[in-house]
């Protein structure tokens, strides 16, 4: 078998095989929580993470499932700071705040510049805000934002993977120079930037998913990327599913995700954490789990290799 299936993968495919969208309010974002991360500083802090109900991304990603929880249009003025104020009255106080709107957050399509005034009032008391965007969309919106806001902007950017057949075959419509640009941009604007890379993607074994993982690490830091986020690859957007049908996708195990986090915290060129979500999905055995998580949790707030973990299931 080939290691890329005959047919093409682009919009039409990938939204064909989708299953139905959760209801969100417009008027309130869909989830919020609070978690500790390690500041650039060496602080381990709670941060708040608002899940905003906004308008879908305009590119669909092959691994995305972030549609589920979107609304069919494109939000009004003044929307995005209700929901922000919304959660801000409902959640404990933190001193750093991702705003995270399933897209880019300079998409005018998704938060309207009109708003960024509203909601740069509504974050005084921040020490850092982090948003989310697509190269596409980082170009002076993002400095003017920046220049609203009293605390440090920072952008967070989906490089997935640097194997070039693999990122093209995820329907993201970016290359690695468009990356490394946006980085650059921001960079010399001192703007603080952080990647999301996928742990084996589609189209890769197991091995194969640790070693492009590394040289996505190894990448992002060479462009001037301050922290990475490993994202081990999950099915249930309904087109992985279907390549898990086919044998083009497997979701990585948590011991690969343990190997690739080891190499990033050994680089000791930038913050590396694991992404948890859901992570009791990517082991199979009942005994270790919790060793695991617990193992995967220290070394994203303590940022140095922890004590492996000895599990019969290894051999």
């Amino acid at each position: 078998m080939s290691r890329f299936p005959g047919f093409e993968i682009d919009d039409k495919w990938i939204l064909s095989h989708r299953g139905k969208k959760n209801p969100v309010d417009p008027l309130k974002p869909y989830a919020w929580l609070t978690e500790k991360e390690r500041s650039a500083s060496g602080r381990i802090e709670e941060v708040l993470t608002i899940f905003l109900s906004n308008r879908e991304c305009p590119f669909h990603c092959l691994m995305c499932d972030l549609w589920k929880n979107t609304t069919d249009y494109s939000v009004t003025e003044n929307t995005i700071p209700k929901q922000i104020e919304w959660a801000l009255t409902h959640s404990p106080s933190t001193k750093h705040l991702k705003l995270y709107n399933s897209g880019s957050f300079f998409d005018r399509k998704a938060i309207p510049e009109q708003d960024y005034g509203k909601i740069a009032s509504l974050l005084d008391s921040f020490e850092t805000v982090i948003v989310e965007s697509h190269p596409g969309f980082i170009d002076k919106r993002c400095l003017r934002f920046r220049d609203m806001l009293k605390p440090e902007l920072q952008v967070a950017i989906g490089l997935e993977t640097v194997h070039p057949e693999v990122l093209q075959k995820l329907n993201k419509r970016m290359s690695l120079e468009d990356f490394e640009i946006s980085v650059k941009f921001l960079n010399q604007h001192e703007i603080p930037s952080r990647a999301f890379i996928l742990l084996r993607p589609p189209f890769l074994s197991e091995p194969e998913g640790i070693y492009w993982a590394n040289r996505s690490l190894d990448f992002a830091f060479s462009t001037g990327i301050e922290c990475c986020i490993i994202i081990p690859t999950r099915a249930g957007n309904g087109a992985l599913d279907l390549l898990n049908d086919k044998n083009y996708f497997s979701p990585p195990d948590i011991q690969s995700l343990e190997k690739v986090i080891e190499y990033g915290i050994e680089l000791n060129a930038g913050r590396v954490f694991s992404d948890l979500w859901d992570i009791d999905l990517f082991s199979s055995c009942d005994k270790c789990i919790d060793q695991r998580r617990s193992r995967l949790v220290k070394m994203n707030l303590y940022q140095k290799k922890i004590a492996p973990v000895k599990c019969n299931c290894e051999y």
